[in-house]
């Protein structure tokens, strides 16, 4: 299915991910409605676009049904991306789960209702809980370790539901772990490359939580939004939960190191603290099935990904000084 022409909605398309797939898609010759709260997200994330023909911009909750169905009206295809993240979830599980499973909800009925063409679900590898067996395929076991892991499982098995039941043409991708320029630093959205960053720019202690064993699948953010755009386009992803990761793995305690290398602030150093509740200990992602299906590869190595994420930091208008105060170092359940 082409999207050129087709008028999408993202949902969280002022968020990290969301705001590039919104890129992909206005390359594609798409016309893009994002509906997002801006609690998470920001106008500065669409930058130029926020202005460009074929972008509206509806502000909204996923959690209130005359937001969802006002966005959804004259929608052909929906990119659903809104969520609250893991750290939030260990101290506002309700709230987590209300967003990330019950909106999900909203917005099948919502798209059903509509005569959507598509509906791609984006969940997340956190629903896996750590691995036990690498690499990790989609029939891999799903334990997740959070709320946030749970509530995201929640939402993506009532998409399936809704395909199998009501015939609603979805497709749910996982990501494994992103990372790129607009990433979340701030607070408890705060994830482990954009803080270690911004802290290693103010010469701050860049933490590392636990022993640093732990392992994650990091890929670039145009590679994500890249799968997300061809998931839609894939007639053969309808009805199926495919993974989207680069299939390496990198412990947290190497990635520490290496963002402290690439910041090169002889002030910045690596420093352990305890482990953090709910953590997961593995992933790797086992790709193969949305690669074979779609032919997406990741074009950007994360060398390459960690110097443009730096890069897009050190130009921040706030300045090293501001970005760090917004990323104190605590515990998942201090927030």
């Amino acid at each position: 299915m082409e999207l050129e022409g087709r008028q999408c909605l993202v949902t969280g398309g002022a968020g990290f991910i969301g705001s590039h797939l919104v890129d992909a898609l206005l390359e594609r010759g798409a016309r893009v409605r994002v509906l997002d709260d801006f609690s998470n997200g920001s106008a500065e994330n669409l930058g130029t676009q926020a202005g460009r023909a074929g972008l509206e911009i509806a502000r909204g909750s996923v959690v209130d049904p005359f937001d969802v169905r006002r966005a959804v009206d004259g929608v052909q295809v929906v990119f659903h991306l809104a969520c609250l993240g893991v750290r939030h979830s260990l101290a506002h599980p309700f709230a987590n789960h209300r967003v990330n499973a019950e909106g999900t909800l909203l917005l099948l009925e919502a798209a059903r209702r509509a005569g959507c063409a598509r509906f791609v679900h984006c969940s997340s590898s956190e629903i896996y809980g750590s691995a036990r067996s690498v690499p990790m395929s989609e029939a891999h076991s799903a334990r997740p370790r959070t709320v946030y892991g749970a509530s995201k499982l929640a939402g993506e098995a009532s998409a399936r539901a809704y395909h199998s039941a009501y015939g609603l043409p979805v497709a749910v991708v996982r990501p494994f772990n992103a990372y790129g320029p607009r990433s979340h630093h701030a607070g408890d959205a705060g994830e482990v490359i954009p803080k270690s960053i911004v802290r290693a720019m103010a010469g701050l202690d860049v933490t590392v939580h636990g022993d640093g064993t732990q392992t994650r699948d990091f890929t670039y953010v145009t590679d994500v939004a890249e799968a997300l755009a061809l998931a839609a386009e894939c007639d053969a992803c309808v009805g199926l939960t495919l993974n989207v990761g680069s299939g390496r793995e990198m412990a947290i305690g190497e990635l520490c190191a290496r963002v402290v290398r690439a910041v090169g602030n002889p002030e910045a150093v690596v420093a352990h603290t305890r482990e953090r509740p709910g953590d997961v200990l593995r992933l790797l992602a086992d790709a193969s099935r949305f690669r074979s299906l779609t032919g997406w590869e990741p074009k950007v190595s994360f060398g390459e990904g960690l110097s443009r994420t730096v890069e897009w930091f050190a130009r921040h208008p706030a300045g090293a000084e501001a970005l760090a105060r917004q990323a104190p170092e605590r515990n998942w359940e201090e927030w």
